[in-house]
Order: C-alpha cells, then sequence, then structure tokens
C-alpha cells in the first residue's frame, strides 16, 4: 500500500491511530479467513443462509438450530 491507498480514510477524517485501526482490523479479518481456510471449516446452514440472501442471524434461534443439527441439548 503507498499513502494515496489512505486518502479516502483521511477525507472521511480518519487520523493516523484510526488508520492504524482500519489496518488491524483487516489484518486480523484476513488472518482469520486464511485460518478458517486451512482447517477446512465451513459455514452452518444458518450463516450460509444469513451471508447469501443479507439477512441477520438471530442469535438464539439460530443456536438451537446448530445444536439440533449436532444433535445437543441445550445447556442453562
Amino acid at each position: 500500500m503507498i499513502e494515496e491507498d489512505w486518502r479516502p480514510l483521511r477525507e472521511m477524517g480518519f487520523d493516523d491511530r484510526a488508520c492504524l485501526e482500519v489496518g488491524h482490523i483487516v489484518g486480523i479479518f484476513n488472518y482469520l479467513t486464511r485460518l478458517a481456510d486451512g482447517f477446512g471449516l465451513v459455514l452452518d446452514a444458518g450463516t450460509r443462509e444469513a451471508s447469501e440472501t443479507g439477512m441477520a442471524l438471530r442469535p438464539a434461534e439460530d443456536a438451537a438450530i446448530g445444536r439440533e443439527l449436532r444433535g445437543q441439548k441445550e445447556v442453562m
């Protein structure tokens, strides 16, 4: 990257610290994606549907669906 690549963020008011944070977030996302690919992880059905439809996941309901798919009971 070069300084020019940061111009859109700078124009929105991002300072050095904010640009650094963006860099960290992007780097962590890329690392975790590569790690998941390396382990051969795949999305569960609920997450895949959410990514394809743009509909947000509903945590409690989606967790129950995941447990059901894995044959697990809810732990209180």
